[in-house]
């Protein structure tokens, strides 16, 4: 069964399967880099790494475009506990609250919550909870979102599960970039890596075909440079 992946821009993705359609931090309205709008995007799983405003989709106006389509998909939403909390307090209602370390199983396959470091608050300051990644075990194949974080060594142990696909941050200044993204590459070990958040705002531009070409000659993984729109997939 193949798994299609779809960068939509900066860390936003959707991953389709022969029977789900899942999403990871929705971030369309206010995205300048985004391939489509939130309201054409589908999904009956919504993964939420943190909450910061281009994660959530802060619109500007007191709505986020990750509320807008789970109201509007009925998906499920897999996010931190406290935001769980915030999400129902917005009126979505399909809502699992998890924590580091910890799996759900649906049936779409299983979402491992896994650990980030980095920051998380809401777009109005409060408390967002902890920050985190994603492995997904789609198929029988294990993809790793590490979403926005720094390098830690402890991705070695990630690693020990045996990666697919590894979707790393390069765009330094609020994550890692591109040198600590190629040891990070070394500790997970994937067969298949892309990058993505950057290249949204000039503030995180980077050279991707540079980043490529650096996994090459320093990594055993195959490199994805995509633009927004363009996709993976894993068969």
């Amino acid at each position: 069964m193949a798994i299609k992946l779809i960068w939509h821009g900066h860390g936003t993705w959707s991953i389709h399967t022969e029977q789900h359609k899942l999403l990871l931090d929705p971030f369309f309205t206010n995205n300048p880099s985004a391939d489509c709008t939130a309201e054409e995007v589908e999904a009956d799983v919504i993964l939420l790494s943190h909450g910061h405003m281009d994660h959530v989709g802060d619109r500007g106006d007191g709505t986020f475009d990750v509320v807008e389509i789970a109201k509007r998909t009925g998906a499920q939403v897999l996010t931190n506990f406290e935001l769980a909390n915030w999400l129902q307090g917005q009126g979505v209602e399909n809502v699992v609250g998890m924590n580091l370390g910890g799996t759900y199983r649906g049936d779409f396959g299983a979402a491992k919550m896994v650990v980030a470091h980095h920051s998380s608050s809401l777009p109005d300051g409060s408390y967002a909870g902890n920050p985190a990644g994603f492995v997904l075990t789609l198929a029988g194949r294990k993809i790793y979102f590490a979403c926005d974080t720094a390098l830690f060594s402890d991705m070695r142990l990630i690693g020990e599960l045996g990666i697919d696909l590894a979707v790393i941050p390069i765009g330094d200044l609020f994550t890692m970039g591109i040198e600590d993204s190629i040891a990070a590459i070394k500790l997970i070990n994937p067969s298949q890596v892309a990058p993505a958040h950057y290249g949204t705002w000039p503030p995180i531009e980077q050279d991707a075909q540079g980043w490529a070409a650096k996994v090459r000659n320093s990594t055993g993984a195959t490199p994805h440079v995509l633009q927004p729109g363009g996709s993976i997939s894993l068969s």
